[in-house]
């Protein structure tokens, strides 16, 4: 579905990308993890040709993206949709208008418009009622909401591109949107890239995960094998939130009143992993 295939990239002087290797099959969500710096985004802007590779390849369904005309290349972009950071939504248009934005260039009538909208509030929790507000009268978890939203109605894409979607979201709200990226992953099967820096997010969402450290790919597989690499770069980077989990199971045994049986089952580690 999508591969990139020895990816280098640089900004003048600055490596950003360094022979960068890995592959998403169709359905699947990736995770590109990897603390802030280390390229994430980057690979996003070359997914979707903003930018171009100094060298190497990506191909989007056997196509070599580096490769096509700009004509092409935007053929390829309808394919794609994308939730910016912070949800990026117009600010001077109604949730409505957000959403409906892509249809509305490509001039479909109004009546399918207002249909697709309803439909696609709908499909990410949201009341229709909200497509007369302004996005700053929403919170900023139904902010990101609406920015799914207006991804799907751009002509119903194959792929989802995640850029921090849980960012600046208090813990509840974070957890409503990465319950609705997999909630579109079963019912829609929507192949998805998500980029993160939250370790949480990608162990939650991710089928394989690719951990990037100053540009290279540090480790690449499932959530449970992420738990028990050995890689200092992983083990540092994984501490913090070992830590947390550990104070917080500390906490809960701790609390006044908690009795656990003697013959309870280990408490699940991030992965899935016992």
């Amino acid at each position: 579905m999508i591969e990139f295939r020895n990816v280098v990239f640089s900004i003048g002087d600055h490596p950003i990308l360094t022979n960068l290797s890995f592959g998403v099959k169709r359905g699947q969500t990736r995770v590109i993890l990897g603390p802030s710096g280390s390229g994430k985004s980057t690979i996003l802007r070359l997914l979707m040709g903003l930018w171009q590779p100094d060298s190497g390849s990506i191909f989007v369904n056997g196509e070599d993206i580096t490769q096509v005309p700009p004509e092409r290349m935007r053929e390829i972009r309808r394919s794609m949709g994308i939730v910016f950071q912070q949800g990026a939504l117009f600010d001077s248009m109604t949730v409505g208008e957000n959403v409906g934005y892509t249809l509305l260039e490509d001039k479909h009538r109004e009546e399918e418009i207002e249909e697709a909208v309803e439909r696609y509030l709908r499909m990410v929790g949201l009341d229709p009622e909200v497509r007369d507000r302004m996005p700053d009268e929403l919170s900023g978890g139904m902010q990101r909401r609406v920015a799914i939203a207006r991804a799907l109605a751009a002509r119903n894409p194959e792929v989802l591109l995640y850029d921090e979607p849980t960012t600046g979201l208090d813990p509840q709200s974070a957890e409503r949107i990465t319950d609705l990226i997999l909630d579109l992953r079963s019912a829609m099967g929507k192949t998805s890239i998500m980029v993160t820096h939250d370790i949480a997010d990608a162990f939650k969402v991710g089928d394989r995960i690719t951990v990037l450290d100053r540009g290279a790919v540090v480790f690449e597989g499932t959530p449970e094998e992420l738990t028990s690499a050995k890689d200092p770069f992983i083990e540092e980077f994984l501490a913090p939130f070992r830590k947390a989990i550990a104070a917080a199971n500390i906490r809960e045994d701790c609390a006044p009143g908690t009795q656990r049986p003697a013959t309870a089952p280990p408490r699940p580690q991030p992965g899935g992993s016992p």
